[in-house]
């Protein structure tokens, strides 16, 4: 089912997801003077719209964001499941964790409080745990705009969560990622491979004719992100199919996409690099295992890499990082030693007394620090200079994602 320019209330009702107007919420979204045509389409503005509560902004190219992890698997096997809603800039660049105090740490008893039990059970099935569904609220809920307490009428606190997570499975329901590739003739398979064009086709179609992102690691999709513009509020406004605007192409090949089976984890014996003496090379939404890179991606190109000892590089060879299960998450070391961010600073060391414990959100490296994938430096290093990693943003003014290529 396409979505051009679909109210979302109606949306929802056709779907039979709960209403987004739960009953146990006091508020409601606040009334906007100009609605239908008459409002401003988000990142297609003619003028100046200074109610962001009824025009995303600087929001205004919302993304729904889906994941197919493999290994280990995570969801059902003929689904696709759901990385998130992000609020990004029209150029490709964002902002994260826009207000620390909406940063909510109990999204389930939320969720229960407002009555969105049913919810709350899908999502179970779909998107990855508690701490991930909070990693998602604070990182790119409290962004949106028209989402904002000011934005509601007798507005309590948390109530805007279960509007964002209602928004988020509703749109998720109405791209159905698996099926329409599925009715393409594409199935995950550990021995076929399909073109990038067949893929990207099967879905725009489906997406007003819109491309979408398509993600790959070692040449096998793993993630697709749906682009939409809104007019008006993103609950109570209609949601226009986009292209991507940024530059990154999601690093697939042409021809040789692999889409593989859920479980699995491994790619055609023809192209596997194996490592001897570990485990398989695999990058999955939460965890990385085996060998791989960490680059570098600030405003949304690759600049480098971490080499050895923890810090930025853009002009050398980079580092070869060992990816161990430890806990709930992994464990990162080097030719130099175990990893650890816990001195404020990204190091990489025989002196590292207790190696850190890692998440990651796809192919990114989560800084625990800051509840998100952005990392921090006072610059992009250049010639032989090694940037510091920081934990923490302070006075550092620059912002990176460290993402993982496996080898």
């Amino acid at each position: 089912m396409a979505l051009p320019h679909t109210k979302l209330a109606a949306l929802l009702g056709f779907l039979g997801v709960s209403q987004l107007a739960s009953p146990a919420l006091a508020g409601a979204p606040k009334t906007c003077a100009s609605t239908g045509a008459a409002a401003q389409l988000s990142c297609h503005n003619t003028t100046a719209v200074t109610d962001t509560c009824c025009f995303n902004s600087p929001g205004g190219s919302l993304l729904q964001t889906q994941f197919w992890d493999t290994a280990p698997a995570v969801g059902p096997a003929d689904s696709w499941t759901i990385h998130g809603l992000w609020p990004d800039h029209c150029d490709g660049t964002y902002d994260s964790t826009c207000d620390s105090k909406r940063a909510y740490t109990n999204i389930s008893a939320i969720l229960t409080a407002a009555g969105d039990g049913d919810l709350l059970d899908y999502m179970k099935t779909c998107i990855t745990g508690e701490e991930f569904w909070e990693h998602e609220w604070g990182k790119h809920g409290t962004c949106v705009s028209t989402l904002a307490p000011a934005c509601f009428t007798s507005y309590q606190p948390t109530e805007e969560v279960p509007y964002f997570f209602n928004l988020t499975v509703s749109l998720f329901k109405s791209l159905p990622t698996y099926e329409w590739l599925a009715a393409a003739g594409i199935t995950p398979s550990s021995t076929k491979t399909y073109t990038l064009a067949a893929i990207q086709a099967a879905l725009s179609k489906n997406h007003g004719g819109e491309e979408v992102y398509i993600g790959c690691t070692s040449s096998a999709v793993e993630q697709v992100y749906y682009y939409f513009n809104v007019r008006g509020n993103a609950i109570t406004g209609e949601w226009v199919p986009a292209s991507p605007d940024s530059s990154d192409d999601g690093g697939c090949p042409s021809t040789g996409v692999k889409y593989l089976p859920k479980g699995t984890g491994t790619t055609p014996p023809t192209t596997t690099t194996t490592t001897t003496g570990g485990p398989s090379p695999t990058a999955t939404g939460g965890v990385f295992a085996g060998k791989g890179y960490l680059n570098a991606v600030t405003g949304g190109s690759t600049k480098g890499c971490l080499i050895s000892g923890g810090t930025w590089y853009t002009t050398g060879t980079c580092a070869t990082f060992t990816a161990t299960s430890s806990g709930s998450g992994f464990s990162l070391s080097t030719s130099k030693g175990d990893c650890s961010a816990a001195s404020g600073s990204l190091t990489c060391a025989s002196s590292v007394e207790s190696p850190g414990v890692f998440a990651a959100e796809g192919s990114a490296l989560l800084n625990s620090a800051a509840g998100a994938d952005d990392w921090f430096a006072d610059s992009v290093p250049s010639g032989s200079t090694q940037g510091t990693v920081y934990a923490a943003e302070g006075s550092h003014g620059t912002t990176l994602q460290l993402q993982w290529q496996s080898v």
